[in-house]
């Protein structure tokens, strides 16, 4: 992927950050977006004292024309995007008997909607190219279901079918569209976990540990390699055996 143009949303924590620079590390040119500015400007210089390049692409994801503006500049001023990662993710948890459609709105439109929005704007770049990769980062709980996470839960199996069915568009055009799926990993989202609760998550585990957003970057950059060019509409679990 040397040289390729890569866009990472959701890039300025956790997943999305160790993607980004795995990706880079990888050679691709990356372009980091999210809402914190800050920390992403912080992740870019990280990716340039490394000798990479980067590009700092604030975006709202719940906005059609924030994701269409950011992703325009990044073409412009960056390259056309080959590769893009949709990673930006939030929970609003509640019961669904409780659950406020507000809650459920937003995230079906950060999680769900802005992942088919990027997508749109980043396919003609790859069409003309016949050559592109997707990568969605789903969830344990999209496959699974998990109580208390309706909307999170439904957004998340969304984009295996949202993945599955770009993947069958696109496959002429030389496009490989695919999911990975991690399981609990050790992100600012499950920071919040009890020690008690973790230790229970741990003991259903095969491998016996919570996972690390390295281990789901590894799975995206290779998703995102020429070796990955004949796996398509796959969703590749990276949850240490938790749910098979």
């Amino acid at each position: 992927m040397t040289n390729r143009t890569a866009l990472v949303t959701g890039a300025s924590r956790g997943i999305g950050r160790a993607c980004a620079l795995a990706l880079a590390e990888a050679g691709a040119r990356v372009a980091v977006a999210a809402r914190n500015v800050e920390q992403l400007e912080s992740l870019a210089g990280e990716i340039r004292s490394r000798g990479r390049e980067a590009f700092v692409a604030p975006m709202d994801l719940t906005s059609a024309d924030s994701i269409k503006e950011a992703i325009a500049k990044v073409a412009k001023d960056f390259g056309p995007i080959a590769i893009l990662v949709n990673n930006a993710g939030i929970t609003k948890d509640g019961l669904a008997m409780r659950m406020k459609k507000p809650d459920w709105d937003d995230v079906i439109a950060t999680n769900l909607t802005g992942a088919f929005v990027a997508i749109q704007q980043v396919l003609p770049a790859m069409m003309r190219e016949r050559w592109g990769r997707i990568i969605n980062i789903s969830s344990l709980v999209g496959e699974m279901g998990n109580a208390g996470q309706a909307n999170y839960a439904a957004s998340k199996a969304g984009l295996i079918g949202l993945t599955k069915s770009i993947a069958q568009e696109m496959g002429s055009r030389n496009i490989t569209v695919n999911a990975v799926a991690p399981g609990y990993v050790e992100t600012d989202m499950t920071q919040g976990l009890s020690e008690e609760l973790k230790q229970k998550i741990v003991a259903n585990i095969p491998l016996k540990r919570i996972g690390r957003p390295d281990d789901v970057a590894a799975a995206a950059r290779f998703l995102a390699s020429e070796e990955a060019g004949y796996i398509t509409g796959h969703v590749l679990s990276v949850n240490g055996g938790l749910y098979m």
